[in-house]
C-alpha cells in the first residue's frame, strides 16, 4: 500500500473511469465495515433461532474479528506484491461466498466457521480499497477521491444499523448476510471492468507467512482462553505472542518493530488498544441489553445508537482541523475522558429505563468523545513515522484496534461475572453490563492519561495531511494514507 507501479493510470474524480473505481471501492469497504457492526444487532435473534449460548454469541462476533485482525497486514502486503485489483476482487469473492455460508448456517459451529472465513476475506478486501485509490488517482485528485470515499462510507455506516435492524425485525438475521451477495457481485463486475491493476515495484523479498501464522495462532489461543476461561490456552497465547515478536526481528517482517521506537507511535497505539477494546465490549453488550432487557426491536436498537454515527459524520473533520491548530494531545485526552463520562452515564440504564432520560445522554456524550478522538489519533499515528512507513503505521494501528476489540469481547464474561456456557437472564445481563461499563470507563481514563504523557502538545505537520474514513460506532479506524497538501 505504498508506491504505485510506474505508468499507473492517473484517474480523476470527475471522469467516468474515476467514478467507477470510487463506486467499487466504496461498496467493497462498506461491506467489510458494516459486517463487523450490524451483526451485534442480530445476536438476540441468533441466540433464539440457533439456541446459542452467550459463549456462542461471543464466537460469532470474535470469529470474524480474529482472522481480520490477524491477517489484515498480510492482506495489504499481498495486494502490493501480486496486484491490488486482483487481491481486492479475490477478497470480495471470498467475503461474499463466506457471507452466503453464514446465511445458510444450520447451527452455531458452522456459523462461527463461516464467520472465520468471512474475516479472512475481509482481510483481503479491506486494505485494497484505499490502496487502489492511492495508486490510481493522480496526486492532486487523491485527497478529493479519498474524501468522497470517506463521506460515502460514513453514509453507509449511518444507513447500515437502520437497514440491518429492519431486516432482522421483518425478515431474519440471515438477510444481513444475504445482503452481501448482490453487493459482492456488483464489486466484482464493476472492478473487473473499471479498476486498473497496480503493484508496488518496491515490494520485494519474502512474505512473512510464518509471522502471520504465529500472530493468528496467538490471538486464537488468547481468545479461547479468555472467553472460556481455559487458562492454559491463554498462557499459550501469550507465549506465541512472544514468539511472534521474536520472529518479527527477521528481515522482511510483517510488522517492522523499529517503528515502535517512537514514543508517540507506541503511545498512540496503546491508546487505540484501550479505547477500541472498551468500545467493543460495551457495544457487544449494548445491543443485547436494549433488546433483551429493555424490549427494543432490532430496528429500535439500531436507531438508538444513531446519534453516535451522526456525531462522527458532522464533527470528525472539525476535530482533525482542531488538532492541526492546537496539537493532538488535548483532543486525544479530552475525547477519552468524555467517553469515560458517557459510559458512566450509560450505567444508569435499567430494565425500566426510558430512552430520552437514561439511554440518550450517554449515547450523545459518547459520540462527542469518539468524534474528538478518532481523527487526531489517526493523524498522530501517521505523523509519528516517516513517509515511507505511513502505510505500515496505519495498518498496524488498524490491526491493534481489531486486536483490542477481539480480546475485550473475549474477556466480557470474566469482567461481567458470567459463567461459561450458561444462559444469562436479563437481570444478570444488566448487572454485568454495568460492571463492563465501569471497567471500560477506567480503560478510557487510562487511555487519556497515556495520550497526555506520550503524544505531546506539538501541532500536526501541514506539509502532509491525513485523510481517514469515518468509522462506525464500534468499528476501528480505517487504514489512513498521507496525501499531498495543497491539492
Amino acid at each position: 500500500m505504498s508506491t504505485p507501479v510506474t505508468g499507473a493510470p492517473a484517474l480523476r474524480v470527475g471522469d467516468s473511469a474515476g467514478r467507477w473505481v470510487l463506486v467499487a471501492t466504496v461498496i467493497g469497504s462498506s461491506m467489510a465495515l458494516l459486517d463487523s457492526t450490524v451483526v451485534n444487532l442480530a445476536l438476540p435473534r441468533m441466540a433464539e433461532d440457533l439456541g446459542a449460548s452467550f459463549t456462542g454469541l461471543q464466537w460469532i462476533v470474535n470469529g470474524y474479528t480474529l482472522t481480520l485482525a490477524a491477517l489484515i497486514l498480510l492482506g495489504g502486503a499481498l495486494g502490493d506484491r501480486f496486484g491490488r485489483k486482483r487481491v481486492f476482487l479475490f477478497g470480495a469473492v471470498w467475503f461474499t461466498a463466506a457471507s452466503v455460508a453464514c446465511a445458510i448456517a444450520p447451527g452455531v459451529p458452522m456459523l462461527v466457521a463461516a464467520r472465520v472465513a468471512q474475516g479472512a476475506g475481509a482481510a483481503l478486501l479491506s486494505p485494497g480499497s484505499l490502496a487502489i485509490l492511492q495508486a490510481t488517482f493522480e496526486p492532486r485528485e487523491r485527497g478529493r477521491a479519498i474524501g468522497m470515499w470517506s463521506g460515502l462510507g460514513g453514509v453507509a455506516s449511518a444507513i447500515g444499523p437502520f437497514l440491518g435492524g429492519w431486516l432482522v425485525a421483518v425478515a431474519s438475521w440471515r438477510w444481513i448476510f444475504l445482503l452481501n451477495l448482490p453487493l459482492g457481485v456488483a464489486v466484482v463486475l464493476i472492478g473487473r471492468s473499471h479498476i486498473p491493476e497496480t503493484r508496488d515495484p518496491n515490494a520485494t523479498g519474502r512474505l512473512d507467512w510464518f509471522g502471520a501464522a504465529l500472530g493468528a495462532a496467538s490471538l486464537a489461543a488468547l481468545t479461547l482462553g479468555l472467553s472460556e476461561r481455559q487458562w492454559i490456552a491463554a498462557i499459550l497465547g501469550i507465549a506465541l505472542m512472544g514468539c511472534f515478536v521474536l520472529a518479527e526481528r527477521r528481515p522482511d517482517p510483517l510488522v517492522p518493530l523499529d517503528i515502535f521506537r517512537s514514543r508517540v507511535f507506541s503511545g498512540t497505539n496503546f491508546v487505540t488498544f484501550l479505547l477500541y477494546g472498551a468500545f467493543a465490549a460495551v457495544f457487544f453488550l449494548l445491543g443485547l441489553v436494549l433488546q433483551e432487557a429493555l424490549g427494543y426491536t432490532p430496528l429500535e436498537a439500531g436507531l438508538a445508537t444513531m446519534p453516535i454515527t451522526l456525531a462522527m459524520l458532522l464533527l470528525s473533520a472539525r476535530a482533525g482541523a482542531l488538532a492541526e491548530r492546537i496539537g493532538p494531545r488535548t483532543p486525544m485526552t479530552v475525547g477519552p475522558l468524555l467517553v469515560s463520562v458517557a459510559l458512566l452515564l450509560m450505567s444508569r440504564i435499567e430494565a425500566d429505563s426510558t430512552y430520552v432520560t437514561e439511554v440518550l445522554p450517554g449515547i450523545v456524550v459518547f459520540g462527542l468523545g469518539l468524534s474528538l478522538t478518532v481523527a487526531p489519533l489517526t493523524a498522530t499515528v501517521l505523523g509519528a513515522v516517516s513517509d515511507d512507513h505511513a502505510g505500515v503505521a496505519s495498518g498496524v494501528n488498524n490491526a491493534v484496534a481489531r486486536t483490542g476489540s477481539l480480546l475485550a469481547v473475549a474477556a466480557v464474561p470474566i469482567i461481567a461475572g458470567f459463567a461459561p456456557g450458561v444462559d444469562v437472564d436479563p437481570s444478570e445481563l444488566v448487572t454485568g453490563f454495568h460492571t463492563v461499563l465501569r471497567v471500560s470507563a477506567v480503560a478510557a481514563v487510562c487511555a487519556a492519561a497515556v495520550a497526555w504523557v506520550t503524544v505531546g502538545g506539538r501541532r500536526l505537520e501541514r506539509t502532509e495531511e491525513a485523510t481517514f474514513l469515518h468509522c462506525a460506532a464500534a468499528g476501528p479506524p480505517a487504514v489512513a494514507k498521507r496525501v499531498p497538501a495543497g491539492r
